[in-house]
């Protein structure tokens, strides 16, 4: 699997400087944890997943989360877990037959509603598990969370050397994490758990739209979660704790629900890039991002990634293609990386950046510049006269899938 793929190679070659990196459920934590990028949801009810798959009916789909918890009824459980099964089952043998290569199979995850239900998927999917990545973990609690990943440890304890490492999710999203007066205890006890389990936590996602909920909250579609207080404070506590370099986690940021829908603010989304990129073309992109509220997304992603927030849970197929484009490294930001990195053993303490536009500061910036590598092997790096806008080519993905 690699991000991308959709574009011809007489494309890639001229987007990209470096191409993206290709990986699988079996590559290493740190290479999956920042893979996993805009993961899309869809409902463990909806029987043409691995259809979708196979036809690649979805461009740009990369990671994906089969909901078993909010987007199935409570009446829907039973057949929505023999629906995965057959799922799962059904992708195994087109990849027998030949019809499904295994580099093609996305990263694949599974929202479970408890560990009861987990443990009963571990047990009864023994022989397809290795077409999984992992597990979200919603609602989590140090309590609760205890459990997801003591069978989990167990269950990877005892696959054999040759199966891949299954993954958890844990998803910050209750009253207990977003009220002030219990928040950081609650983190504390939630960090010192992940810690502890840290080989199988894969990235710390944030489910804003439980959050809201506590209050009677929504964002509209021409503001960003960072606008509204009460959840701005409580993702900052969150990439306080979980966001440390030395910790090694990966933060996910929430999900934006808006495809379509009437504005009252004015856009941000400036047309220069668009007009850069692609002339003409680009500014029809740029109107029909408008008039699907996508420039509140991207603008959202921008401080995401400002907070040092890379992944994003996705719930339109049309949200793909915007989000890992914004992901992707700049030229510009490869360039100050790779030579902070290069000269990171002493000899400088501060250079002029290459592109005579700042300083970079070797020891200050060395951690950014290692992220930035991290995230340039995943997703590529894009030359010089290039920016975002050159990969969201006239490649529409299918309509909604939720």
């Amino acid at each position: 699997m690699r991000y991308f793929d959709y574009l011809s190679p007489e494309q890639e070659k001229d987007v990209f400087l470096y191409s993206p990196g290709e990986f699988s459920n079996r590559n290493d934590r740190e290479t999956l944890a920042y893979a996993v990028g805009a993961a899309l949801y869809m409902p463990a009810t909806r029987s043409r997943i691995a259809e979708d798959i196979v036809n690649k009916k979805i461009a740009g789909l990369v990671s994906l989360v089969i909901d078993l918890e909010d987007a199935v009824a409570d009446s829907q459980v039973d057949s929505a877990e023999k629906n995965l099964y057959e799922t799962l089952d059904r992708l195994y043998w087109y990849m027998i037959e030949g019809e499904l290569k295994p580099s093609a199979l996305p990263l694949i995850f599974v929202r479970v509603r408890s560990a009861e239900q987990l443990q009963r998927l571990l047990s009864r999917l023994e022989g397809r598990l290795h077409l999984l990545t992992g597990f979200a973990f919603p609602k989590f609690a140090a309590d609760t969370g205890e459990a997801y990943f003591r069978i989990l440890e167990e269950h990877n304890r005892s696959a054999g050397p040759n199966a891949p490492t299954l993954y958890g999710m844990p998803i910050m999203e209750t009253a207990e994490v977003i009220y002030r007066e219990s928040r950081v205890p609650v983190l504390l006890d939630i960090q010192a758990l992940l810690k502890r389990y840290q080989p199988y936590v894969l990235n710390v996602r944030i489910g804003a739209t439980d959050f809201s909920s506590i209050f009677g909250l929504r964002r509209n579609p021409d503001m960003t979660i960072y606008d509204i207080g009460v959840i701005r404070d409580c993702v900052t506590d969150i990439i306080n704790m979980f966001g440390r370099q030395e910790d090694g986690f990966v933060i996910s940021g929430p999900v934006w629900e808006y495809f379509r829908s009437d504005r009252v603010l004015k856009p941000q989304l400036r047309m220069t890039p668009f007009q850069e990129a692609m002339g003409k073309d680009g500014l029809k992109l740029r109107m029909s991002y408008l008039d699907r509220s996508v420039d509140g997304l991207i603008r959202e992603v921008a401080y995401d990634k400002e907070n040092g927030i890379i992944g994003k849970t996705i719930i339109h197929p049309t949200h793909l293609q915007p989000v890992q484009a914004m992901y992707v490294v700049t030229h510009e930001e490869y360039c100050d990386a790779a030579s902070i990195i290069a000269n990171s053993q002493g000899d400088y303490g501060v250079m002029k950046s290459q592109y005579a536009n700042k300083m970079n500061e070797i020891k200050p910036h060395l951690n950014w510049s290692n992220r930035i590598m991290n995230r340039s092997k995943i997703f590529g790096v894009l030359h010089e006269k290039h920016n975002f806008t050159s990969l969201l080519v006239d490649h529409e993905p299918a309509g909604a899938l939720v």
